[in-house]
C-alpha cells in the first residue's frame, strides 16, 4: 500500500509540468504577442532557446549519473530544475509587464529568464525521466511511463482551461499573481512528488563512480554513435515524432481555409485528438504493452497515422469537415499507439548505470524532432502555396504527404528495432528492484 501512494505521489511532478508548459506555451506566448504587442519574431526567439538547450539534455544526464548529491542521484536535480524553470518564467513576466519599451533590457532580460526556464525544465525532466527509470522496472515500466505522460497531459488540459478563465478579463497584475502561483505550485509538486523516491542502495553509489570514470564523449560514443542499434532508435525517435506533430500548428488553419470550419469548431480539434491520444495511452500502459510487447502499438500507431494523413487529403477534397473530425480523433489514437509503444522503447533502451545520460539523449531526439515538425510544416505550407497561387488544399496536402513519407521509413527503422540490456545491468537493475520492494 505503502509502494502505491509513492507511485502516486510521483504524478505530481508531471501534472505540475504540464500547466507550466501550457501558462508558458499557451498563456504567456499569446499575452506576450496580443496584449503586451511584442514584436513576434522576438517572441519566436525567446521561444527559440529550448531548442538550443536541447543538446545540454544529454550532459545533464550523464552529470546526474556521476554527481550524486548527498547520495541521490535523482531528486535534488528535479527540485533544483523545478525552482530555477519556476523563477525564470517569473522574471520573464516581470520583465515584460514592467518594461514598456522593447530595447536592450527587454529584449537581453527575457532572453536571459527564458534561458533560465530552459535549462531549469529540461533539467527537471530529465531527472525524472531517468528517476523512471531507476524505480520502475519489468512490466511496471511500460504503465508507469504512459500513465505519468497522461498526468501530463491532465495539466496540460486542466491549466487550458483554468488560466483562459482566470484571465479574463486580462489584467497585468493577476497575470503575475497567476504565474507567480502557478511556479509556486510547480516547484512545490515537484518536491512533494519526488522526495524519497530514489532508490537507495550500496549499488547506487558504485554506478555512480562507475560513471564519472568514463568521460562524457566516451559515454556519448558508446551509447549512440558506435552503437548500430543505439543510432537506429536515435533517428526512429526524431523521425516519429517529426512525422507525428508536424501538424501540430497546421490542423486549425488546415480545417479554416480548406473546409470552412468556423472558429468554435477548430478550437475543439485539439480536444478531440487528445481525448483519443489519452484513451490510446491508457490502453496501452494498462493492458495492451503487457500482452503484446511495445513495438506492436508503434507499429499499429504509425501505421495508422500514415493511412489519417491520406485521410485528411481526402476529407479536403471531399469538402467533408464531419470526415476530418473523425479522422482527428483518429490520429489522437494513432499518436497515443506510437508515443506510448516509443516511451517504452525509450525506457527499455535505458540502463540502471547510464538512465540520466540515455534518457538525455533520446529527450534530445524528441525534442529536435517536435521542433523541426513546426518549423517543417509551415515552411513546406508558405513555400507550396506560393507555387501554387494560394491552393491551401495542395499545400496542406504536400505536409500531410511529407508527414506520411516520413513514418513509413519510421516504420522501416522500427522492424529491425532490438533491445540489448548488458547482463551486469540487469543484474544491477534486479538488486536495487529487490532492495525498493524491500522498503530500503
Amino acid at each position: 500500500m505503502l509502494r502505491w501512494i509513492h507511485y502516486i505521489r510521483l504524478a505530481g511532478f508531471p501534472l505540475g509540468l504540464g500547466l507550466m508548459l501550457v501558462l508558458v506555451s499557451g498563456t504567456l506566448n499569446r499575452v506576450m504577442i496580443v496584449e503586451l504587442e511584442l514584436p513576434a519574431s522576438l517572441v519566436g526567439l525567446f521561444f527559440a532557446v529550448s531548442l538550443a538547450v536541447a543538446p545540454a539534455r544529454a550532459w545533464m544526464g550523464y552529470f546526474s549519473d556521476a554527481h550524486p548529491v548527498g547520495g541521490r542521484r535523482r531528486e535534488p536535480y528535479i527540485a533544483l530544475g523545478a525552482i530555477v524553470a519556476g523563477l525564470g518564467v517569473i522574471g520573464a513576466t516581470l520583465i515584460v509587464t514592467n518594461v514598456a519599451a522593447v530595447g536592450v533590457v527587454l529584449a537581453g532580460g527575457t532572453l536571459t529568464a527564458f534561458l533560465a526556464y530552459a535549462l531549469g525544465y529540461t533539467l527537471a525532466s530529465n531527472s525524472f525521466e531517468a528517476l523512471l527509470a531507476d524505480v520502475f522496472h519489468g512490466d511496471q515500466r511500460p504503465r508507469a511511463v504512459t500513465i505519468y505522460k497522461v498526468a501530463m497531459f491532465t495539466g496540460l488540459f486542466t491549466g487550458a482551461l483554468v488560466l483562459g478563465r482566470l484571465l479574463d478579463p486580462y489584467d497585468e497584475s493577476r497575470l503575475v499573481a497567476i504565474v507567480i502561483g502557478i511556479a509556486a505550485l510547480f516547484a512545490g509538486l515537484a518536491a512533494l512528488a519526488v522526495v524519497r523516491q530514489e532508490p537507495r542502495h550500496a549499488a547506487i553509489g558504485a554506478l555512480s563512480r562507475q560513471a564519472a570514470e568514463v568521460p562524457f564523449r566516451e559515454a556519448i560514443r558508446a551509447v549512440v554513435l558506435d552503437n548500430p542499434q543505439g543510432r537506429r532508435f536515435f533517428v526512429l525517435v526524431v523521425l516519429s515524432v517529426l512525422g507525428t506533430l508536424a501538424q501540430d500548428v497546421l490542423l486549425e488553419p488546415y480545417g479554416a481555409l480548406v473546409l470552412d470550419m468556423r472558429v468554435a469548431q477548430t478550437t475543439r480539434l485539439t480536444a478531440i485528438w487528445g481525448a483519443g491520444t489519452i484513451l490510446a495511452m491508457i490502453a496501452s500502459g494498462s493492458w495492451l504493452i503487457q500482452r503484446v510487447g511495445y513495438l506492436a502499438p508503434l507499429r499499429v500507431g504509425l501505421a495508422l497515422n500514415v493511412a489519417v494523413f491520406a485521410g485528411f487529403i481526402l476529407a479536403g477534397w471531399l469538402g467533408s469537415p464531419a470526415l476530418f473530425r473523425g479522422l482527428v480523433f483518429a490520429l489522437g489514437l494513432g499518436t497515443g499507439l506510437s508515443m506510448a509503444g516509443l516511451l517504452t522503447a525509450v525506457i527499455e533502451h535505458t540502463t540502471t548505470a547510464r538512465a540520466g545520460l540515455m534518457m538525455g539523449v533520446w529527450g534530445m531526439a524528441a525534442e529536435f524532432g517536435q521542433t523541426m515538425g513546426g518549423v517543417l510544416g509551415g515552411a513546406v505550407v508558405d513555400v507550396v502555396r506560393w507555387l501554387t497561387g494560394g491552393d491551401a488544399l495542395i499545400a496542406y496536402g504536400a505536409v500531410f504527404t511529407l508527414e506520411g513519407a516520413l513514418l513509413v521509413i519510421a516504420l522501416a527503422l522500427a522492424a529491425d528495432l532490438r533491445v540489448e540490456t548488458p547482463a551486469q545491468q540487469a543484474d544491477v537493475s534486479a538488486s536495487v528492484r529487490a532492495s525498493v520492494l524491500a522498503g530500503d
